[in-house]
């Protein structure tokens, strides 16, 4: 079978955006070559990263994200994805910068191609408990971890971005037996599955994207928790008697400053939000919104050029 692998040049910052508009529209591949991801391997010995391009050496500030789609769709599906992508650098102005966005193709063998890529995912241990594993990859759980398996489309949050990984380890810090949880923007649904594996009694997620409703309502299937977890295509959660001891928003900061009224009626008092996706630029934007709510910071963590925080209602 053929491919048509497109090239989009973007930065560290905009590369999981733009990754996310690539998963819509194939199922066969998407990699981000990042060479600060290198960088960040060399000091951190447990961090896993899935593809290099060698040339990326040469330009520390260009990122490459690469989609495989069949030859024969590509025509039709490449505008898509251009359009898609100008229309998030719109919404984004001001606060992410996305680079050149200079978009290249080429015809490639693909017979291959999926078990190469496969290849290059590795489970992935976050915080103390949580182990991510991509759902082809045999993986024997160790006393005091919880498995939280993956399907193939793993663009919307796999563990390995600073982002969903600070998500994770603040979820373990504050997550009790029995809590409800609400994840808002859930992707693949890897916090929410990880929130009942933890012990949630129920998590609720909600996105605005079809294909990452399906993605998380396929991972809570292969997981074993679809009993315990609800997916809703929208917003945000349309009833408002539901209400989450710890409310989860892994999402951009213009987009969490937008919420900010709104997305504490699903908190319940005590209760604790937890925000992430903030780059460095917006954080104060940030913490202005939710303190003029009336939230109190509890916690604050930094990755590489991103913050999330965590707040008690």
């Amino acid at each position: 079978m053929k491919f048509t692998e497109l090239t989009t040049h973007t930065t560290s910052e905009g590369s999981e955006l733009v990754a996310d508009v690539m998963w819509r529209y194939t199922n066969y591949g998407v990699a981000i070559s990042d060479v600060s991801d290198v960088i960040a391997l060399q000091k951190d010995k447990v961090m896993y990263w899935d593809y290099m391009d060698e040339d990326l050496t040469r330009d520390r500030e260009e990122v490459l994200v690469k989609a495989y789609v069949p030859l024969d769709e590509a025509d039709k599906i490449i505008p898509m994805i251009r359009a898609d992508i100008e229309e998030i650098v719109r919404n984004s102005e001001g606060l992410i910068s996305f680079g050149s966005l200079e978009q290249t193709s080429r015809e490639v063998e693909g017979d291959e191609w999926l078990e190469v890529w496969k290849s290059h995912f590795k489970p992935i241990h976050i915080g103390e408990k949580i182990v991510v594993v991509p759902e082809w990859v045999a993986h024997e759980k160790k006393p005091g971890e919880e498995i939280v398996k993956l399907d193939s489309n793993m663009a919307f949050g796999t563990g390995e971005h600073e982002t969903t990984s600070m998500c994770l380890e603040l979820l373990q810090d504050y997550l009790t037996a029995d809590s409800v949880c609400v994840d808002v923007g859930c992707g693949s649904g890897i916090l929410g599955i990880s929130a009942i594996k933890l012990g949630a009694k129920h998590a609720y997620l909600t996105d605005i994207d079809y294909v990452a409703v399906e993605s998380a309502k396929h991972n809570a299937k292969i997981n074993g928790v679809e009993d315990c977890v609800t997916v809703a295509h929208s917003d945000l959660l349309q009833d408002t008697d539901i209400s989450g001891d710890i409310v989860l928003a892994n999402i951009t900061a213009d987009v969490l400053t937008r919420l900010a009224p709104s997305i504490l009626k699903n908190l319940a008092p005590g209760g604790t939000l937890i925000l992430s996706g903030i780059i460095d630029s917006a954080v104060d934007k940030v913490l202005k919104a939710y303190g003029d709510e009336g939230l109190t910071l509890e916690r604050r963590v930094k990755k590489g050029e991103w913050t999330a925080l965590a707040y008690k209602n």
